[in-house]
């Protein structure tokens, strides 16, 4: 299986450090005025998950959309990551890094390690040590940092609380690294050659670091870089500069490059060629009063007036700004509330998976789109684009844009309420892959923040399985939103998907496309199971959006193919003897091969729309069930969800390799899968979506409510106990596709057909559970609430709309369940009943704009 990689463009960077506080003499001790807008303490009032043991091994993220910080939870940053290897840490505006880190001191002692570590919405709180700055006076600090939405900055506030009014001097310490998010420590060229080294220098009131010049590698552009520290309203006593400057993490342990096994903690890389800084402060406050001094780290890879400008932007008021993110943030929350009385834990899940998707909500400007080849090439570009803003794969290593996580998300981000990112994060990917490729269709797989492609092009194999998803990920928009005029911008480039998909891939010798899907791995065949499902249903998603538009050809196209792939599928690919299906098929004679591969699972996750009717599942369910009892095996399975490759000992299969490792991907299609085919009880769908929330939640997880890339297994450690350049993200979106779509649309049974006028809510209440309810759930240009209980042989939905067209309300039961009696509103009411995959499903037909309540009476 191929690890991601990434790519990014060097581009000219300036760096300055500016400290923002109150306005305080630099000469001689002052006392700070009452507290102003500025200054006034950082307090949050969004749900917060704590944390206080095994701080300095466990890494944390606070984001924007511009830029984000990344260090461990005691206040320290150790190197970290791999594409460049520990230089993904510290402080980014993508497409640059500004900072390795920052650190504070008060009276010439570095501020010890952080007691406790909290997770908020849109920001991060660490309580420091009491501090003694005098006879009888203590200090005690408090850390708040957030990065505000829409500036290249980072915020970091520090909240004093003085026993008496003792002076004191505070040191800020800040070391720079001006390097671009891509070529990385591997690729040719690497950093080695393109990282220029930084310049310092104290302006009187701020650290400058600045970055300028040519890389010596051909087709590189010359760059001016720049970035700013300092405190809102304070003008430093002294400032000097030099080497070092990273406060308590001096003398720095250096990571050799290409050293594997790594050590452990290291605090910068042999790839740095920062520059280093200090500012002082002397600091008088008011006894017993709270007081917070704010600090900006701002940036540009515009040069130094562009990250001067995003400084005085985002210093101006930072406790506005800090107000703003919160506000910001309670309104992701307030999309998409759900109640589950029965699994409150799930509950809990969708709460910070909708902060997970905001946190990885990315943008990026000026991309220069360069084929790089997997980092053999560093060509000249092949276009440009303005910007692209898309959901972010993972923080510390992937925080740019995927193809695979970008579609699986779409699914997570829709049922968050969150459309604009799910459209954006599309258009962004077809502009970079027409670019890229030509206009063939052929959707690239990785895009890094500087318009680097690094893998996807239309002379490398895969992953074509993202040329297949695309058409679904703009149907499901187009469903969930009736936005016509998206589908409309978009179906120029999902015909030539799939276009590519059957003209271009499909060989003479079968109907199934050749070229890898999202596994690569030596032994497999030249078709591939996930690029054969998804064909099937890009084809038929593609029929629905050209029959909404009245593209009769096209229509006709997409369906024919598809119902000769769907007619051949079964036999091609399920192996009753396993029982599971094939991961590939080999040529010329299309042999079956079998890998226990993740992807086995994606014939029952995918759901496919023919007629208007939705059909969770391609699998007969007589095959399905079969193969989802195997996955939940010890062999596929373990405590934190389904491997990414099950193991032998549990099925007749000859194949011994194994990779039992519990990828939250991996994890969010099997409950998916399980949900499509009517299994939500604890030791189906359940344990799989418990599994997701206890390693966002428990006590493995490394930043409380982040969603991580791989759960402890047998053949991966836990992050917190691996070198911090070697571990895994620690905050990944596709997750919470694990998430939000089985609570939303399988649970609750929202499922929009907007572009055709419809909304069908048939909700599913877990086995063991009495009632299962959500609010604010977003649907076209409304929102719906939705109550679904369960008692004895009655089930009642209850939807309250507020937008206009036509509603299916009704429940899913048990297959073949006989039904008694429905009534809509207390009246008795013409039902029509649907037998799928997940069950029988009886339903009414009404209009949405009000209350609709239906109760069916079965056994």
């Amino acid at each position: 299986m191929r690890f991601r990689s990434m790519s990014s463009r060097l581009a000219a960077i300036a760096v300055v450090i500016l400290v923002a506080g109150a306005m305080l003499s630099a000469s001689s001790p002052a006392r700070a005025a009452a507290p102003s807008p500025a200054r006034a303490a950082a307090t949050s009032v969004s749900p917060t998950l704590t944390v206080s043991t095994n701080l300095a091994n466990r890494r944390y993220v606070a984001s924007g959309d511009r830029a984000y910080e990344l260090g461990s939870e005691d206040g320290r940053y150790p190197a970290m990551g791999f594409h460049t290897r520990g230089e993904m840490g510290g402080i980014w505006t993508p497409p640059i890094k500004l900072l390795d880190g920052i650190w504070f001191g008060v009276n010439g002692t570095w501020i010890g390690p952080a007691t406790s570590f909290t997770s908020g919405f849109g920001h991060v709180q660490m309580t420091l040590p009491q501090t003694t700055t005098g006879p009888a006076n203590n200090l005690q600090i408090t850390r708040t940092d957030f990065v505000p939405d829409g500036r290249r900055a980072v915020e970091i506030g520090l909240t004093f609380t003085a026993s008496n009014s003792a002076p004191f001097t505070l040191m800020v310490d800040a070391h720079s690294e001006l390097m671009s998010a891509y070529p990385w420590g591997f690729t040719t060229p690497d950093q080695t050659q393109f990282n220029l080294p930084d310049t310092a220098s104290f302006n009187g009131s701020q650290l400058v670091f600045q970055d300028v010049g040519t890389p010596p590698v051909a087709n590189a552009t010359p760059h001016s870089w720049a970035a700013v520290v300092g405190a809102t309203g304070l003008t430093p006593a002294s400032g000097k500069t030099g080497t070092d400057f990273r406060g308590p993490q001096d003398p720095p342990v250096i990571c050799p490059i290409g050293s594997q096994p790594d050590k452990f903690r290291c605090d910068d890389t042999a790839y740095g060629k920062g520059a280093g800084g200090q500012l002082t402060y002397n600091l008088k406050l008011h006894a017993k009063t709270s007081t917070t001094i704010w600090f900006t780290v701002a940036g540009s890879d515009q040069g130094l007036a562009a990250a001067q400008t995003e400084f005085l932007a985002a210093s101006a008021n930072p406790a506005g700004e800090f107000a703003a993110k919160l506000a910001s943030r309670q309104q992701v929350n307030s999309q998409t509330q759900v109640s589950l009385p029965g699994d409150p834990l799930l509950a809990q899940s969708v709460t910070w998976s909708k902060q997970d998707l905001a946190d990885l909500t990315q943008q990026a400007d000026n991309l220069l789109i360069r084929r790089t080849e997997q980092g053999t090439v560093y060509p000249p570009p092949a276009g440009s684009l303005p910007s692209i803003r898309f959901e972010g794969a993972g923080f510390p290593d992937y925080p740019w844009m995927f193809a695979t996580d970008q579609e699986y998300t779409v699914f997570a981000l829709l049922a968050a309420g969150q459309f604009a990112t799910a459209e954006d994060g599309l258009r962004s990917l077809a502009a970079v892959s027409d670019i890229a490729n030509n206009r063939s269709g052929k959707v690239v797989h990785e895009t890094v923040t500087d318009g680097s492609v690094y893998f996807g092009l239309n002379d490398q194999p895969g992953d074509i399985d993202e040329t297949a998803k695309f058409p679904d990920a703009v149907a499901m928009v187009w469903r969930w939103t009736g936005d016509n005029g998206f589908r409309d911008q978009m179906y120029d480039f999902t015909k030539r998907n799939m276009e590519y998909m059957v003209n271009t891939l499909a060989e003479s010798d079968d109907v199934w496309p050749d070229g890898s899907g999202n596994v690569e791995a030596t032994g497999l065949g030249e078709d591939k199971l996930d690029v054969a499902v998804y064909t099937i249903r890009g084809l038929l998603d593609l029929a629905d959006m050209a029959a909404s538009k009245g593209d009769t050809a096209t229509e006709h196209f997409a369906l024919s193919h598809a119902a000769t792939m769907e007619s051949q599928f079964r036999g091609a690919w399920w192996m009753p003897g396993i029982p599971q299906y094939a991961d590939s098929l080999a040529d010329p004679a299309n042999s079956q091969i079998l890998q226990r591969w993740w992807i086995g699972v994606t014939p029952m996750e995918a759901e496919l729309y023919q007629n208007g009717v939705e059909q969770p599942g391609l699998a007969l369910k007589a095959d399905a069930l079969k193969a989802l009892a195997l996955r939940e095996t010890s062999c596929y399975s373990g405590t934190y969800g389904m491997y990414v490759e099950g193991g032998p000992g549990c099925d007749p299969g000859t194949f011994q390799g194994h990779i039992q490792q519990a990828y939250t991907l991996n994890t969010g299609v099997m409950a998916v899968g399980l949900g499509n085919y009517g299994l939500l009880g604890p030791t189906d769908q359940r344990r799989y979506t418990d599994d997701l929330a206890q390693l966002q939640l428990g006590a493995v997880a490394e930043q409380p409510g982040t969603m991580p890339e791989i759960g402890p297994s047998p053949d991966f450690a836990a992050n917190v106990t691996q070198p911090f350049n070697e571990r895994s993200s620690l905050d990944q979106a596709w997750g919470t596709y694990g998430v939000l779509w089985p609570v939303v649309h399988q649970q609750l049974g929202v499922g929009p057909q907007l572009g055709h006028g419809l909304l069908e809510v048939l909700p599913s209440v877990p086995p063991g559970q009495s009632t299962v309810s959500g609010s604010n759930i977003r649907v076209g240009t409304g929102s719906i609430d939705v109550t679904a209980t369960h008692s004895g042989n009655t089930w009642t939905t209850t939807v309250k709309s507020a937008l206009s067209c036509t509603l299916h309300v009704g429940a899913t039961l048990q297959a073949g369940s006989t039904i008694h009696s429905v009534t809509l509103n207390g009246t008795s009411a013409a039902y029509q009943v649907r037998d799928t995959n997940a069950g029988r499903q009886v339903f009414v037909p009404t209009s949405c704009g009000s209350t609709a309540q239906v109760q069916v009476v079965a056994s």
